[in-house]
């Protein structure tokens, strides 16, 4: 089987792809940890909660939201618990199941912390692009998705 090598324009197209996978969490990281003292993914953890009925999620429905496993979930969770941001809990439909539920005091560390981080996913990402490219952005990353994320468990996360 002779490999297919990347023409010009795919090579350009895929190494700009992951120069922004490779540089972009680290900015996003930066202002989080400046401006918060939390992580990107604490901050996407609470991002989640945040949204959810009654801010609550079962932890293997939050894993899935944030793509982690249940140890790496449990021990970020553990860590904010320990901040007071948010707190487990027996689930009351199934005993064997936890819940994760943003506390008071997280709801208001996430909405302190939502204006900085917008205005940082703005400067770099959505303000650099005119509305068509935006569109194209959320066009092309779709596609992606649907092809990393065949059982479309990261995909219904961002369906508005």
């Amino acid at each position: 089987m002779s490999t297919r090598w990347l023409d010009d324009t795919e090579m350009t197209a895929w190494l700009r792809l992951a120069a922004v996978l490779e540089l972009l969490p680290g900015v996003l990281d930066s202002q989080l940890r400046r401006d918060a003292e939390l992580t990107h993914y604490e901050y996407f953890v609470m991002a989640m909660l945040s949204e959810a009925p009654k801010r609550t999620l079962r932890m293997t429905a939050l894993a899935q939201r944030t793509n982690a496993t249940l140890p790496r979930l449990s021990h970020v969770v553990k860590r904010l618990e320990d901040r007071g941001i948010v707190e487990r809990f027996p689930c009351p439909e199934d005993a064997r199941a936890t819940n994760a539920r943003l506390t008071a005091a997280g709801w208001k560390k996430i909405r302190a912390t939502a204006p900085g981080h917008v205005a940082t996913v703005r400067q770099h990402i959505i303000n650099v692009l005119t509305p068509e490219q935006l569109a194209q952005l959320a066009d092309i990353t779709g596609a992606i998705l649907k092809s990393v994320d065949p059982e479309g468990n990261l995909s219904e996360v961002y369906q508005r």
